[in-house]
């Protein structure tokens, strides 16, 4: 067994930061189709509302299977970005409160309730200023908003698919179209929604914290309390997730920008309460499965990601 320093299965936070990129690329690429129902049923009207089998059935007799996913490649760029950032800052902000516990002497130094939250703020503040613009982009490939004549709906039974949009081209047409502030539509609920994983992270470690007291956290183990942390989280914050997807979406062609306050009114109004639900269905058992997937790989990524790095500065120091 490798002598090199034991204590960076704890504190290497680039370690932990691939390990969370790959594992958010595996899950997500596992779960995309719910994540594709979910952003479109989201930004349609009340008036398009479908059940799930049928919003399946739909999108792949309009577009065939590579409909249900569309944004892929951004997405997995994206989920490999946000994720190296958020466990980055997270695994650094938990580091930095383990050194504090142990200079002030307290009995463990195991992150308590809110120095759990307080990491996850920092992580996921940074995260979302950093990784809009990709979100944005994403949800546009997502919801073919690509086009004055390919909008949701106007395409007719047994007509031609509007052409699929690269990320490139989605990315040039929004800045021709809008401007550089629209790669930031949505950075306010977004910045709300960091509540997400505070409550997430939080109720895992917890979790976990109660768990190791009695037994080793097995990967099959963090695959159902980061499924339990994850069904809390985004059952409590799913309103705001559906208003950033509208936003992510709504044209900037001469029409005043929604606030957000604005857009949860206009949902409420125009459809009821239940509006702010849509698409809840796929969306929490999209989640759900990809956080388990990801706390289960991210393990098992951490320690061979350790272990390469390891390898790698053993043969630097001998060459």
């Amino acid at each position: 067994m490798s002598q090199s320093k034991p204590v960076i299965p704890q504190n290497d936070n680039v370690a932990h930061a691939l390990a969370g990129a790959g594992g958010g690329v595996l899950s997500m690429a596992l779960t995309y189709p719910l994540i594709t129902l979910s952003t479109r049923a989201q930004v349609e009207s009340k008036r398009a509302d479908t059940g799930f089998l049928a919003a399946v059935q739909k999108i792949v007799a309009r577009e065939g299977i590579s409909g249900l996913y569309s944004g892929l490649s951004s997405a997995l760029f994206g989920i490999s970005v946000t994720n190296f950032v958020y466990y980055y800052w997270y695994e650094w902000t938990r580091a930095f409160f383990e050194a504090a516990a142990i200079k002030a002497g307290r009995a463990s130094k195991k992150l308590t309730t809110v120095e759990s939250m307080i990491a996850g703020a920092i992580a996921g503040s940074a995260t979302v200023i950093l990784t809009n613009p990709i979100w944005v982009v994403n949800t546009r490939m997502t919801t073919r908003k690509t086009s004055d004549n390919a909008a949701e709906g106007e395409t007719l039974p047994g007509g031609a698919p509007p052409k699929k949009p690269s990320t490139l081209g989605t990315l040039a047409a929004l800045l021709k179209n809008e401007g550089p502030q629209a790669l930031f539509a949505g950075v306010v609920p977004a910045l709300v929604l960091v509540i997400n994983p505070i409550l997430q992270y939080t109720l895992f470690e917890q979790m976990k914290n109660t768990v190791e007291k009695k037994r080793r956290i097995t990967p099959t183990i963090a695959f159902f309390l980061g499924a339990l942390g994850k069904l809390f989280a985004t059952s409590v914050t799913y309103p705001y997730i559906t208003v950033k997807s509208q936003m992510h979406v709504a044209s900037g062609k001469g029409e005043k920008k929604e606030g957000m306050m604005e857009a949860i009114n206009r949902v409420v109004k125009e459809e009821g309460y239940a509006g702010l639900y849509k698409g809840i269905g796929p969306k929490v058992s999209q989640s759900v499965i990809t956080a388990a997937f990801l706390f289960a790989f991210k393990d098992v990524l951490y320690e061979q990601t350790v272990r390469l790095r390891s390898a790698a500065s053993k043969k630097a120091l001998a060459a």
